[in-house]
């Protein structure tokens, strides 16, 4: 059995309303020591809104959470103490050097000078900006401004590192650097909770995963898991207009198919082994008289696993959402 020792962050129950708007709906999670935890939804589900409370930056209006061991509520100079984090949007003063950066904030917090310029040697080897550490941070690129913010919030040594859209604006080599440096962090016994909306960063980096909606966690397991409960491999028909109801009706009986939805022009199948039963799925159109035009066969992934628990595709809630969530910190502010 696991002990209080044994978890970096206990949640329970916590919520955030602003006036009449729920933006986080009685959350329940725990993070392991050393685990890399991820918060998984479309921009707006309450995921900053989230890791705002945990970091001590908002106030909770009701429930319980802790973050290495102390109250965020009751112990905020503890938990900040306790705590790196790295905000969506660069927080870093342009006009000093990466250097300079790394300082003025081991001064903030009370590193002693000896210490400093080792640390932050360490922490521009780690992120490797040591040859571009007396450049003007004005001159990085994307890329380096979000390494040196990962090195500045490991400067004071956390127990446990937030990371707020890691990779969000980056490109895809980039972002691909920027998920290696995290990787290499963690195992470092870094404990790391990062919120995304890409399927692909939550699925690479991080041992279990919260999909966040309308301020609510739906589902707490591994990306594995969770993709296995989906039930089998995704198998897309484009077809015919001609015959896809009765063809519908045909493949749902079929014991090895574990669900039928129609999309559009195509159907979409779940399917237990799925390239070993494709001939019968050819059959069974041909019998129908249905012309399948085009096949794609997959793996389950988590954009799939969010569908089939929330209804729709993560990119089709951001096109269609109005303000929720983590938008709604802007009313805060405003108080």
């Amino acid at each position: 059995m696991k002990t209080a020792m044994d978890y970096a962050i206990k949640v329970d129950s916590l919520t955030k309303k602003f006036k009449d708007l729920t933006a986080v709906d009685h959350v329940s999670f725990d993070v392991e020591s050393g685990e890399l935890f991820g918060l998984l939804g479309p921009n707006g589900a309450g995921k900053t809104t989230t890791i705002n409370m945990l970091c001590t930056l908002l106030k909770p209006t009701s429930g319980y959470a802790e973050v290495a061991g102390y109250n965020v509520a009751k112990k905020r100079d503890s938990v900040r103490n306790s705590i790196g984090i790295v905000f969506q949007d660069t927080a870093l003063d342009e006009r000093l050097t990466g250097r300079e950066n790394l300082d003025f904030h081991s001064v903030m917090y009370g590193i002693p000078r000896d210490v400093r310029r080792r640390r932050i040697d360490e922490v521009l080897d780690l992120v490797e900006l040591t040859d571009k550490a007396n450049v003007l941070v004005e001159k990085y690129s994307g890329g380096m401004k979000r390494r040196l913010e990962i090195a500045r919030g490991l400067i004071h040594r956390p127990k446990v590192l937030f990371l707020d859209e890691p990779s969000l604006g980056l490109d895809a080599q980039t972002r691909r650097h920027i998920w290696e440096y995290i990787k290499k962090l963690n195992e470092e016994d870094v404990t790391i909770i990062l919120t995304t909306h890409y399927m692909e960063e939550a699925d690479y980096l991080c041992d279990r995963v919260a999909i966040v909606d309308h301020g609510r966690i739906v589902a707490v397991d591994t990306p594995s898991s969770l993709k296995d409960s989906l039930g089998g491999d995704v198998l897309t028909l484009e077809i015919t207009d001609d015959g896809g109801i009765s063809l519908e009706e045909q493949l749902r009986t079929m014991e090895w198919v574990v669900s039928v939805d129609k999309l559009g022009g195509a159907i979409e199948l779940r399917v237990r082994n799925a390239d070993k039963h494709l001939p019968e799925v050819f059959n069974a159109a041909e019998k129908k008289g249905v012309t399948i035009t085009s096949v794609h066969l997959r793996k389950p992934s988590l954009e799939d696993v969010y569908l089939k628990l929330t209804g729709r595709k993560i990119r089709e809630h951001e096109s269609g959402q109005s303000t929720h969530g983590d938008a709604s910190e802007d009313e805060e502010g405003k108080k």
